[in-house]
């Protein structure tokens, strides 16, 4: 039996697939569409990266082969579900390495741009791109404010962990309620969305991108916000209007942002690109050794127990 996976990963990640199966990667980095129709209709399983488009084309030449599509990834909105669904393919994603890794980079986010770090670290490099002094180059404190976190899912418990020990207090926005044990584990409390955005000083989003969280952070919703707040994005870009983001931060509407997502990737907004005020990372939430060679494990485990007949996968359809 054969799996195609779509990018060239690392191989310690692949070794116990390897015992099961032939496993099928890229020459150079990425397979490309093209490539991935042609190779499908040999294969048993896909096992796609977050940032390979898996749509009805490719579902259609997969089509009475492969029975798994296993993403490596934890979101999963670069596959057409639905379709996949009605052509009887399983859909699995990878969250549990992905946990940790992201919440880290969701707090380095947030502590570069409160502190500005990489604006100083910039300027620096740059002869007199700075002026040092007592009352230049001022930042924010964490410690004793407020973090608003939306998406209060596993991810943003992490993140709310990482918070507490520096001294931060915990607000939630989640569809559905936390246990009364957890809201006293973070000492939070669940508010809608529009007094979480008031009285923020930090807002992190951790919810997955659907309908109803397009755009969940447009224009009306930065205005709700502090002028000195700050907006941290791990989640997905459109989950921010990114050009309404763009141009509340050059109106100086809200002090800062740090993404690591971005509605178009990966392209970004060019007046993004031009401002200090947002620290920006290349979606590299769980780009770590550790993690990349994990999330492998995972999918390979994803698909490896389905052939066997088991149901413990992370199944997403």
């Amino acid at each position: 039996m054969r799996v195609l996976v779509s990018t060239r990963l690392l191989d310690e990640g692949f070794s116990e697939l390897k015992n099961h199966f032939e496993v099928i990667f890229p020459d150079k980095d990425v397979f490309s569409k093209e490539e991935v129709i042609q190779l499908l209709p040999g294969c048993d399983a896909f096992l796609p990266t977050f940032q390979f488009k898996v749509d009805k084309e490719v579902i259609d030449a997969a089509k009475g082969s492969v029975k798994i599509i296993a993403n490596f990834g934890v979101g999963y909105n670069n596959i057409d579900v639905k379709y996949a669904t009605k052509c009887g393919i399983v859909v699995t994603n990878t969250p549990d390495p992905v946990v940790e890794p992201t919440a880290e980079q969701a707090f380095a986010l947030m502590l570069a741009a409160a502190r500005r770090v990489a604006e100083c670290d910039r300027k620096l490099r740059i002869s007199n791109g700075l002026k040092w002094g007592v009352l230049e180059n001022l930042g924010q404190t964490l410690y004793g404010k407020t973090l608003g976190i939306i998406g209060m899912g596993r991810i943003g418990q992490a993140l709310a962990r990482r918070a507490i020990a520096c001294g931060m207090n915990i607000v939630y926005h989640n569809r559905t309620r936390l246990t009364p044990e957890l809201e006293t584990t973070y000492q939070t409390r669940r508010l809608k969305l529009e007094e979480l955005l008031t009285i923020s000083d930090v807002v992190s989003l951790h919810t997955p991108l659907t309908d109803e969280t397009w755009h969940l952070i447009d224009s009306d919703s930065l205005k709700l916000m502090k002028p000195t707040a700050i907006i941290i994005n791990t989640a997905r870009g459109p989950v921010i209007d990114e050009s309404a983001l763009a141009d509340a931060l050059q109106n100086h509407r809200i002090a800062s942002a740090g993404l690591d997502v971005y509605e178009d990737e990966p392209n970004i907004t060019p007046a993004l690109l031009k401002l200090d005020n947002v620290v920006l990372a290349p979606h590299s939430g769980t780009a770590t050794v550790d993690t990349r060679n994990e999330m492998s494990r995972f999918a390979s485990q994803n698909i490896i127990r389905y052939f066997e007949g088991r149901n413990d996968i992370t199944r997403v359809n």
